[in-house]
């Protein structure tokens, strides 16, 4: 592993730009890039995970080219957003951890189960966790990523999380300040622009960042949301007010920031990627994320470094940044250490405690634990937000029918039942309706309204948005999970089977319908 100083403009811009590819394997270009000190960092998607034995030769294929080192990164929150699911440990995520007794000790400890396995993946720094205060359960870009509506409570999971992933040797990037939690717009599709007033940004919003900043977080990302009250002409990403004033000035940070992906539409609607590039830079970020295109990433070196040449951006800039990525190298980029501890009995045995830990019965009829004749209908996910990556995912009537092979199941991957799922509702003695945030898609609300009304009893599990209890409350008994990983859902069926009691509580109000 390589830890040489660039010296010249052309490397030393290079350190500042991230890059993503498609693949299981680095196409030639960005190996080149690497050797020619053009990068100075790699941001994984699912798209480039395989299995343990691949991510882990694909992350040494890199560091071999790679002349001045590179930082590998990764979103891997746990629950909704994970990159590294089939074959590695997955976890509860945010508002499930949030929903728990002991929330505080379990989050520490899933962090650093989570960065003990990125650490032998060659992994170092994790875009986790997200900081965000919940205030609308309408919000895409947020649903269960969050920690829950309580300051206090999301300033102490948010703490434990940083000193669980730090602790476990990577890198922990809180996000998305100086908050996406008002948001209502999905930054992966358009510009959110919010009112919140300076007074409410500072003392509420912002204290998830002072207890993470307390914390010692290595780094900190940057939201494309655009706070008029702070800068009423560029998004946070690119604002010297938000990046200079707020986080270096009025908050003290010395740490490394990073912009959240330079390609979402939030940006490419309003800027190019040659704007972007050089209005960040100027901004103070250190780390400048184009996740996807390769002429976009071209694109963004070019013009920063034509932007230095000529004086636009001051080599004081590119030097500052230097000076933060450096030291985060000399952190965090340690030798990968062994792949056994991926999926190891200890970690699989704390994400089920974990999961349990954070499921939630908000109601409970006389249907548990489900006996008699049992029907169940699965929703599989659908897109919530371009975070998420992957859509179509089912599981939980498989996992359910283990324990009860003479159950009828429908799986529903569109938006509406068909006659044999209703027929089915109305003949069963229990209904068993898994459903993933239906109360954002009318179709499937009202689908879900139809099959509760048909069954005798029926047992409403919420696999993700706790918001659909209050659309789909004439369920006699209501189950949460905050999270459909694969934990949560055996969480769920346990539940149901009897094999324990939930004792979570949700973190936020729910909303009446």
């Amino acid at each position: 592993m390589s830890m040489r100083t660039p010296q010249t403009p052309e490397t030393r811009v290079g350190q500042m730009l991230f890059a993503g590819f498609d693949g299981l394997t680095a196409p030639d270009y960005i190996l080149d890039w690497l050797r020619e000190g053009r990068l100075g960092g790699i941001i994984l998607f699912s798209r480039n995970v395989a299995n343990p034995g691949q991510l882990a030769a694909l992350t040494d294929s890199l560091q071999e080219a790679a002349t001045y080192g590179v930082i590998i990164s990764i979103d891997q929150e746990g629950g909704t957003v994970a990159r590294l699911r089939e074959g590695f440990t997955e976890s509860p995520g945010a508002m499930a951890l949030g929903s728990a007794q002991d929330g505080e000790r379990l989050t520490e400890q899933v962090s650093f189960m989570l960065a003990a396995e990125m650490r032998a993946l060659g992994v170092h720094w994790n875009y986790a966790p997200v900081v965000d205060i919940t205030y609308d359960l309408n919000n895409p870009s947020m649903g269960t990523r969050s920690f829950g509506s309580d300051p206090e409570v999301v300033c102490r999971l948010s703490a434990a999380a940083v000193r669980g992933f730090q602790r476990g040797g990577v890198a922990a990037s809180p996000k998305h300040f100086p908050g996406l939690g008002h948001t209502d717009i999905d930054t992966h599709i358009a510009l959110p622009a919010l009112d919140t007033p300076l007074e409410h940004l500072l003392n509420v919003d912002l204290l998830p960042y002072r207890a993470v900043l307390a914390a010692g977080t290595a780094s900190v990302m940057i939201t494309h949301v655009l706070y008029r009250a702070l800068d009423d002409r560029h998004p946070s990403t690119l604002s010297p007010v938000v990046v200079h004033r707020l986080l270096r000035g009025e908050l003290g940070y010395d740490g490394v920031v990073t912009t959240d992906c330079l390609e979402m539409n939030a940006i490419t609607d309003h800027y190019s990627p040659e704007q972007s590039v050089v209005l960040g830079a100027l901004a103070g970020i250190d780390a400048l994320l184009y996740s996807h295109t390769r002429s976009r990433q071209e694109a963004a070196y070019q013009a920063l470094l034509e932007a230095v040449r000529g004086g636009t951006v001051p080599m004081q800039v590119v030097d500052e940044a230097n000076r933060r990525l450096s030291a985060f190298k000399a952190a965090y980029l340690k030798p990968r250490t062994d792949l056994s501890i991926i999926r190891s009995p200890e970690h699989l045995s704390l994400a089920e405690e974990a999961a349990r830990a954070g499921t939630s019965l908000m109601r409970q009829g006389t249907t548990l634990p489900l006996n008699g004749q049992v029907g169940i209908v699965e929703f599989a996910s659908t897109y919530e937000s371009g975070i998420g990556e992957v859509d179509g995912l089912t599981g939980f009537s498989r996992m359910l029918r283990a324990r009860l092979p003479e159950a009828s199941v429908r799986i529903i991957q569109g938006n509406a039942v068909d006659q044999s799922a209703l027929d089915m509702a109305r003949q069963v003695d229990t209904l068993v309706l898994a459903v993933r945030s239906a109360h954002l898609n009318p179709e499937r609300l009202a689908a879900a309204r139809q099959l509760i009304e048909r069954a005798p009893k029926s047992v409403l599990v919420c696999l993700r948005n706790p918001q659909d209890a209050a659309h789909l409350s004439g369920a006699d008994t209501i189950l949460c999970t905050c999270g459909d990983s694969t934990p949560s859902l055996q969480a769920a069926v346990d539940a149901l089977m009897g094999d324990f009691v939930p004792t979570g509580t949700l973190p936020i109000a729910i909303e009446s319908a």
